[in-house]
Parts: structure tokens; sequence; C-alpha cells
């Protein structure tokens, strides 16, 4: 295990030398972790929904590959990941609610709102709608939310991704979910905490 985030970094960097079989090699050894990142999205996933683990993963995977990135470690591999997954399921979400919503509002918590997998696709777009406007705000503090919540990082490989402390991140996704809070339950739906 020790061995293995030198060999993923070691992959990538060759992979973004034009190295096209490293990235091939890389694959098997990232699998896992991309497949777990994928089904945490699906962990509370309500009834009927039309995206797969394995759907997302190979969407994911074949973004992944076609992306123009310089790679720098494996922390930053999972947190493109993680930005790779959000938009796939924020693009099948917007597939889903093509037609406006009605008045109907349900009431949940914020961290299901957070629960990538388990909200419906208007509640995914909204989330997604008020990480935007987050991000237009703090970057830092949205990028916390996505490695996070959709990303599946841990808190410390997410402040390693973002080159902070964990107290750091900590506070910030503090700051964070109330923001998201406030303007999930100004919106279009009545949020709970």
């Amino acid at each position: 295990m020790g061995t293995e985030p030198k060999n993923i970094t070691r992959l990538l960097q060759q992979s973004s030398g034009g190295n096209k079989q490293a990235f091939d090699e890389l694959v098997p050894i990232v699998y896992d972790q991309l497949h777990r990142m994928a089904a945490r999205c699906f962990s509370a996933e309500r009834p009927g929904h039309t995206l797969r683990t394995t759907a997302l993963l190979n969407e994911a995977y074949l973004k992944l590959v076609d992306a123009d990135v310089i790679w720098t470690d494996r922390v930053h591999f999972f947190a493109v990941a993680a930005r790779v997954m959000r938009r796939i399921l924020v693009d099948h979400a917007r597939g889903q609610t093509r037609e406006k919503r009605g008045g109907d509002v349900e009431k949940i918590s914020l961290e299901q709102s957070m629960d990538v997998g388990a909200q419906a696709p208007a509640q995914l777009l909204d989330l997604d709608r008020a990480l935007e406007r987050l991000s237009a705000r703090d970057r830092r503090k949205s990028e916390i939310v996505e490695l996070l919540f959709f990303g599946g990082l841990t808190y410390d490989e997410a402040a390693a991704a973002l080159d902070i402390s964990p107290a750091t991140l900590h506070r910030e996704l503090k700051m964070a979910k109330a923001w998201l809070y406030s303007e999930l339950a100004q919106g279009s739906g009545e949020v709970a905490m």
C-alpha cells in the first residue's frame, strides 16, 4: 500500500508526458477507488434511477482518458475524477428535468441534499447551482464540498489536494455548509437541518 500512491503518481506523470501506455497501466490500480467513488454517488439511490454505478464509472473513465491535464499526483487525479463525476451526474439530472418542476416542495436536510445519489434530479440541479454561486464567491469552499461529497475524498486527502491543513478544511467546510443551507432554504426548496 505504501508504494501504491508513488506508483500512481509516477504513472500519472508519465501519462502527462505523453506515454499513453502509462494511463492504461494506471487504470487497474485506480479502478477500485474510482468504483467506490461512483458507488458512493448511488449509496442512497432513489428507486428507478436510470444511471448506474458502472455507467457513471465508464463515462468518467472516458472523460479522464481524454482529459488534457498535467497530472501532479494521485490526489489531483481523484480530485479531477470527482469533478468529472459531478458534471456527469448534473448533466444526467438536467436530462431528467426538462419540464418545469411543480409546486410540491420536499423538506430535506442539508446532508441529504449533499448525498449525491439520494436526491431527485431537480434537487441535484439546485445543489449544483448553489455550488456554482458558492464558487463565484469562494472557489475553495466550493471545491471542498465537491471533493468531500462528490469525490468521497477524506478530509486529509481533500486538504492535500487543496494544499491546506485539515483544520482549515474543517473550518471552511462548516462555513460552506452554512452558506449552502441558507442558499438552498432561500431557493425553490426548503432545507431542514
